[in-house]
């Protein structure tokens, strides 16, 4: 690996521009800023590929752990295809068509320090569709035109344009950019974004993204099939069951993966797969290791472990908490973990391993930890056996119990503390506080809205808004509506927001995502679960729905508080001194998630199930945060909206004459042109007329004074 340092002084006597370009000898190129820059430019190029094809060898295949030329008949005495120069997924010889940045999977990491000035170039060069980037976890202080979602805060980038997002590394900690249009995220379009701090004699440590995977499908394909039903073979495919009984959305995946590898098993119980190439974590004995763990996929949480080692979490996306020593954690699309891992075991292989919580399938990333000298096997070794004695933690469950056989115990995620100093939850302030409640069910909807992206970029272009939701005000309730749904916040205010999954369609837990602030996390609130077999059994008594149907009938577009008391930041069991701070947090199905921030970031902020499914579907809102207070539009930023011809009673007669322009050349006169002709001819003999009687009346004037006479020309009669 070579590394390039370029300088460029720009403008401002004081001010450079540092370039490091890490140069792999593979196409997996990471770019890293140099410490002491204070702006870092990179650039990132959006396009298609094909998994298991090699730039030169073409296409490859798999065979114990690495790749061959197709044409390869006895891999025991041939020469491998570079592991690193090809996109492998599960190692599917079918090919699948993927979106990715420079043509790797993950895109290349982008590492920076906190404070930095990141510059990022991002060139679209897909033949048919538009792209954004947006950047997960960062709060955009001061450049909310720079967050990357397409219609809100900027115009798609279309085919054969760049881009260039310019911006703040803050706050520190792991994050990660992603595409934020359709469902070109889970076709490829993602790499980590890591923020480091500014401290001395850092851990080294490895990034880690999890993801599953269909190998047939691209995202669109899938979300048809979730809308449509999938059916194989003229047999209903049945979405996945979650531990507590709840159903997934509709969505197969063949297998997982880990930073972009993974494998596709014939048989679990078995053992039989393909043998493709894995992610390999190398680690040297008695040392120390931080793991920055990245949830990239579409639905399914996966529940991490390490084979013979604990893991200490001790930070939760970008915020650090008080480190909590498990045997696993449960990682949803869209958050971040770090643990660090103590390499105390004997020297050889350990599995790393990513479990959906799907109980009546078996979906599984793996990935490989690797001691220093040990041999280049796979591992043998097996997970740690939970016992009533020694049972087993899990951070983050959805739910309250895993069945009482598995001996498992749940720890949640608003039990753990921050350890930042000083920083506890925004006040409630008389006259400065405001509750709101939003209710996330179906596959789509929040509080019976499901969003609809407006027709320009809402944040530089809002009085050409046409999408807003006063048309939704004279439906009745259980009505659906389409719309940009919108909430109003004013400026320094506390808001505290109730993020529930109650009524007639909840179901399944929710990711759910805000942009532009890291929330305060205070309570997490769940239904009733059976303690024994862990089965879900009952909603929330804590929240009510308006309307005479009960909950369970009830789309619950309306929810309150059952007990009224709990008004105004009154909720017992509030964490408000140290609580955790996130950007991503999941509702558990029937119960709710209370949060707090503080309405200090003037911008148009995206607030939306992380999964994929549901985000296209409309299950999101936008937070219209101090519009009053937003920066001014960058000089030169694009604008979009649609163009529709109208009607002709409001064309003026210029716009007329383009439109009938193009019947021109077919050799027929437009009805508007023929008239507009007689009109003109009209108009100018009756001048001709006028001008005519003026001359004579002149003329006979002249003559009788004798001064002039008119002379009369003819014209010669022909021969």
């Amino acid at each position: 690996m070579t590394s390039v340092l370029h300088y460029k002084k720009t403008m401002w006597p004081s001010r450079y521009h540092i370039f490091i370009f890490i140069v792999h000898l593979s196409s997996a190129a990471s770019y890293k800023c140099d410490r002491t820059a204070r702006v870092c430019e990179t650039s990132l190029t959006v396009q298609h590929y094909l998994t298991m094809t090699h730039p030169v060898n073409s296409t490859v295949y798999p065979s114990r752990g690495k790749l061959y030329d197709y044409r390869v008949t006895d891999p025991s005495t041939s020469p491998t295809v570079p592991v690193d120069d090809v996109i492998t997924a599960d190692g599917w010889e079918a090919k699948r068509l993927v979106i990715v940045v420079n043509r790797t999977l993950p895109g290349p990491d982008i590492v920076v320090y906190e404070g930095q000035t990141l510059i990022v170039h991002v060139t679209n060069s897909l033949a048919s569709d538009s792209v954004t980037i947006h950047w997960h976890g960062l709060h955009q202080t001061g450049t909310p035109y720079m967050d990357g979602v397409p219609f809100v805060t900027q115009c798609p980038i279309a085919a054969g344009q760049t881009f260039t997002y310019e911006f703040q590394a803050y706050p520190p900690g792991t994050f990660w950019y992603h595409s934020h249009v359709g469902s070109q995220r889970t076709k490829g379009m993602f790499g980590a974004l890591i923020i480091l701090r500014n401290e001395t004699n850092p851990i080294p440590e490895h990034i880690l993204q999890i993801q599953e995977w269909n190998h047939n499908w691209d995202s669109d394909y899938g979300f048809e099939m979730m809308v449509y039903g999938l059916v194989e073979n003229r047999t209903q495919f049945i979405p996945s069951e979650s531990v507590d009984g709840t159903l997934f959305s509709l969505l197969k995946a063949h297998s997982g993966l880990i930073n972009g590898r993974g494998r596709y098993y014939f048989n679990y119980e078995t053992g039989s797969h393909n043998e493709a190439p894995l992610t390999v974590y190398k680690v040297k004995q008695g040392s120390v290791y931080r793991f920055r763990a990245i949830g990239v996929g579409a639905l399914y949480p996966f529940r991490v472990s390490v084979d013979g080692h604990m893991i200490t979490v001790i930070e939760s996306d970008g915020f650090p908490i008080q480190p909590m020593t498990v045997e696993s954690f449960i990682i949803n699309p869209g958050e971040r973990y770090d643990f660090t891992l103590v390499a105390n075991q004997t020297i050889g292989n350990y599995w790393i391993r990513g479990k959906t919580l799907e109980m009546n399938r078996v979906t599984m990333a793996e990935a490989i930890l690797r001691y220093d000298t040990a041999p280049e096997n796979d591992p043998v070794t097996t997970r740690k056996d939970c016992k009533v004695a020694d049972v087993c933690l899990v951070l983050n469950c959805p739910f309250q119990f895993y069945p009482a056989s598995e001996n498992i115990k749940c720890v949640f995620f608003d039990q753990l503390r921050s350890t930042i100093p000083n920083d506890p939850a925004p006040e409630v302030v008389e006259g400065r506080f405001s509750e709101y409640f939003l209710n996330f069910f179906s596959e789509g909807m929040v509080n019976g809205k499901m969003f609809k992206f407006p027709s320009v970029a809402a944040l530089s272009q809002p009085s050409a808004i046409t999408t807003q939701c006063e048309k939704c005000k004279g439906m009745k309730m259980m009505q659906m509506c389409m719309c940009t749904h919108t909430l109003n916040l004013d400026a320094d205010d506390t808001v505290q927001i109730v993020l529930s999954n109650i009524g007639s369609q909840a179901g399944m837990s929710h990711p759910i995502h805000m942009h532009g602030h890291s929330f305060y996390v205070l309570k997490t609130g769940f239904g009733k679960y059976n303690a024994t077999t862990g089965r879900f059994l009952s909603q929330t008594e804590d929240l009510a729905c308006l309307g005479s149907l009960p909950k369970e009938q009830n789309m619950c577009d309306e929810v309150i508080w059952a007990n009224q008391s709990w008004r105004n930041g009154n909720i017992p069991g509030l964490e408000l001194n140290n609580p955790p701070r996130k950007d991503t947090i999941t509702i558990p199905g029937g119960g709710y998630v209370v949060i707090r921030i503080k309405a200090n970031n003037p911008g148009l902020w995206f607030l939306h199930c992380h999964i994929e499914f549901h985000a296209t579907h409309g299950m999101g809102l936008l937070l219209n945060e101090s519009f009053a207070n937003v920066p001014k539009v960058p000089p030169g930023f694009p604008t979009c909206s649609n163009f529709e011809k109208v009607s002709s009673a409001n064309v003026d007669s210029k716009e007329t004459s383009v439109f009938a322009a193009d019947t021109l050349f077919s050799g027929n006169i437009s009805v508007t042109i023929f008239w507009i002709v007689v009109g003109v001819s009209a108009a100018v003999i009756l001048s001709l007329i006028v001008a005519l009687v003026i001359v004579l009346r002149s003329s006979r004037k002249a003559k009788t004074k004798g001064s002039f006479e008119a002379v009369a020309c003819y014209h010669a009669e022909p021969r």
